[in-house]
């Protein structure tokens, strides 16, 4: 491994660090990959998009079309970890390792670069904005950048992993999200004569702990499913019972039958409590990615790449995170890895980080499956 890139891939992987931006704002962001690509003469395609960069190496042999893709944004939190290169962008942060997958994904491209006389066929690179919105894979199948992709690769940090490992699986690997909002409303009174109102304190109270007995008395213990409420607003003041009543959260599922039933049995405990106690729910259902289920074939080859680079493949056990990769594998064969980070904190959390060790190791096993799916001609 070159440890001249390996210290390239670091140094870009900072500069993403200190400069983080969120969803649909990575527009420093496009600016220096694009720069990056192109002093090493790689081609970019042009998008309607207006952040995010896609690129193709086209080898000197015929053949398909296969993409990596990595996701570029940020989140808004404040770092907490004391790196010297820590965020400059205040309340925001590179919290999930986007800026790792963007610096391998960049290594994986220089190397492809330099093998690009051998390749046969083309590999297309999927720089995409906004995934923790979690729509943003959407607008690059919409933007027509995977139309002639035949297949598609992509990871993703795991802290809890040692670095050298990786976790290749077929099947469901990330769970499909829902995001929900719910309005109760009431009628507001003195808190002494609670009897003159409808008191959406107390319904709320009841339907949060009615909403648990969605996964455990109508989901099938062998499968699997979280509904976490995780905010409730209410009130301003500590004598008066208000109107109205806000509660947040999420669901996460893995079988698009069970998110349906979920969905459904949601809804009817949602009104029904809110009948008993004569008031009125709003609710907004915000559909989030889809499960992410691996392709069997394209992920026995990234499993074959694995092992031709030394990693120790581990068989990881599904996240109920979610993960937008998962709207490319509705219209094209693919596989998503997670990779080996040794980090102190989980996703999301104002002391993420990685260890730098495994940039260079996510680059080539990119490259080597990217040249892989190439040489196997599409039998998948």
């Amino acid at each position: 491994m070159s440890r001249e890139l390996e210290k390239r891939l670091i140094s870009i992987r900072r500069h993403l660090h200190q400069y983080p931006e969120l969803s649909n704002e990575e527009f420093e962001t496009t600016k220096s990959i694009r720069k990056w690509l192109e002093e090493e003469d790689i081609v970019i395609r042009s998008t309607g998009l207006k952040t995010g960069v896609f690129a193709d190496i086209k080898g000197g042999r015929p053949g398909t079309t296969v993409a990596i893709r990595a996701d570029i944004d940020a989140l808004p939190i404040d770092e907490k970890n004391g790196l010297p290169f820590a965020s400059k962008i205040k309340g925001v942060m590179h919290a999930c390792g986007h800026d790792f997958h963007t610096a391998a994904a960049i290594g994986a491209a220089y190397l492809l670069k330099e093998y690009q006389a051998e390749l046969c066929g083309t590999v297309r690179l999927l720089f995409q904005p906004a995934e923790e919105l979690g729509g943003g894979a959407v607008h690059v199948i919409k933007d027509g950048q995977i139309d002639d992709v035949a297949a598609v690769i992509g990871l993703h940090n795991k802290p809890d992993m040692p670095v050298g490992t990786i976790g290749i699986k077929e099947g469901p690997l990330m769970a499909a999200v829902d995001r929900f909002h719910i309005v109760l409303q009431g009628k507001g009174s003195h808190a002494a004569i609670p009897q003159n109102g409808n008191d959406p304190i107390i319904a709320a109270a009841q339907l949060i702990t009615a909403l648990q007995t969605i996964v455990s008395r109508n989901v099938s213990p062998l499968d699997s499913a979280v509904v976490s409420v995780t905010r409730i607003t209410g009130g301003n003041t500590w004598n008066v019972i208000p109107g109205d009543v806000i509660l947040e959260g999420t669901i996460r599922t893995f079988h698009s039958g069970i998110r349906e039933e979920v969905k459904e049995t949601f809804y009817s405990i949602v009104n029904h409590i809110a009948a008993a106690f004569s008031q009125k729910a709003v609710i907004d259902w915000f559909p989030g990615p889809p499960a992410l289920h691996n392709h069997p074939a394209v992920t026995e080859m990234a499993r074959s790449s694995a092992l031709g680079q030394s990693l120790e493949i581990i068989d990881p056990s599904p996240s109920m995170g979610g993960e937008d990769f998962a709207y490319y594998l509705q219209h094209i064969p693919g596989t998503f890895a997670f990779f080996g980070t040794n980090g102190n904190e989980g996703w999301h959390h104002p002391a993420f980080t990685v260890d730098e060790k495994a940039i260079i190791k996510a680059a080539y096993f990119l490259f080597e499956s990217a040249k892989d799916l190439l040489n196997s001609h599409g039998k998948w």
